[in-house]
């Protein structure tokens, strides 16, 4: 691992960093825990998430796989059925759909039908960064938040990232952590404790604020701080929500917010049909209608596809001036 500052406690790491010292530590913690994925061993996956890991635990423990999501989940589930802790890596969310039926049907189900635990991680990267088209970019976070028994996670940050993986791989159920592309190369401080591990389903409060309330995810929470930076010079005083865990949402920490400003904006990578932005509109709704002050607002990309060039990928996705758009629309109602 290269290019990290480091302090008594912390240690500025890019996201893929994180990650990379999450599988590292847990894998050392737990012999149990082996990694199997589509060019995870020698090539360190398409962003070098698991550079070196072959070297320091062997194949045994990290196995690369023939181009087959299917079969590498449903190895997964196998491990996990047998005392093992796998984690499986999926390259892109897209092809998450290929193993639909491993992750859905048995996975999730697992403990429902057997009563034993499947300690299974599914680690995937979702959302624009790159030139990688609309195979290769998309966000279906919310299809996976609607299956029983499967918790899903998506960080926004390098120290959260570290700390909900090794929560993940430490959970006796199975949990699917999205890893949203364009924060891979951002960078936060990392606590070096080989023992931080963050609680899955415990929303974090980046922003305190007393006028609206910003619900937003991955990528989007850097953005949304942004806005919030803009919007404190106008006299808008906004509170940012991250929930980090999608499925179970921290439900009483987002309507205690939304009831406090009583006004609600989501903000999201994933197009809005359906989406955890929509979810989170519904509950406001339900549990918060006599204290709203507007109707909520959704900031998502655009229903079209993700473009291939990367200019017009990064046009799709919500900006800044989206977010703080939105929070102007609910001041005026």
């Amino acid at each position: 691992m290269t290019a990290t500052t480091e302090t008594a406690q912390t240690r500025s790491l890019k996201t893929w960093q994180g990650i990379n010292q999450a599988l590292t530590e847990e894998m050392e913690r737990d012999e149990r825990v082996v990694l199997v994925g589509e060019d995870v061993g020698r090539p360190g996956g398409p962003y070098g998430v698991t550079r070196g890991l072959l070297d320091k635990f062997g194949g045994l423990r990290v196995r690369d796989t023939p181009i087959s999501e299917a079969v590498l989940v449903g190895l997964g589930v196998g491990g996990g059925a047998v005392g093992l802790r796998p984690v499986v890596e999926i390259m892109f969310f897209d092809f998450a759909m290929i193993a639909m039926d491993q992750i859905v049907n048995q996975a999730a189900k697992f403990r429902y039908f057997s009563g034993h635990s499947m300690p299974l991680t599914i680690r995937t990267m979702c959302g624009a960064g790159g030139p990688n088209g609309a195979q290769h970019s998309q966000n279906f976070e919310a299809w996976f938040c609607a299956v029983p028994g499967l918790k899903v996670i998506m960080p926004s940050n390098a120290r959260d990232a570290k700390g909900l993986l090794k929560a993940a791989i430490r959970d006796d159920d199975p949990v699917l952590f999205i890893e949203t592309l364009g924060i891979l190369p951002t960078r936060r401080d990392v606590p070096v404790d080989e023992d931080f591990v963050l609680p899955i389903g415990v929303a974090e409060t980046r922003r305190e604020g007393t006028d609206v309330t910003v619900v937003a995810i991955g990528r989007l929470v850097d953005r949304a701080l942004e806005a919030a930076e803009t919007l404190a010079e106008e006299g808008i005083s906004v509170e940012v929500i991250d929930p980090r865990t999608l499925s179970p949402l921290d439900t009483d920490a987002l309507v205690a917010s939304i009831r406090r400003t009583g006004r609600l904006v989501t903000a999201t990578e994933a197009t809005a049909p359906c989406s955890i932005g929509s979810e989170v509109c519904a509950l406001a709704v339900e549990n918060c209608l006599s204290e709203l002050k507007s109707a909520p607002v959704r900031v998502a990309s655009p229903f079209i596809n993700v473009p291939t060039p990367v200019p017009l990928a990064e046009w799709r996705a919500p900006g800044p001036d989206a977010v703080a758009d939105a929070v102007r629309k609910v001041m005026q109602g």
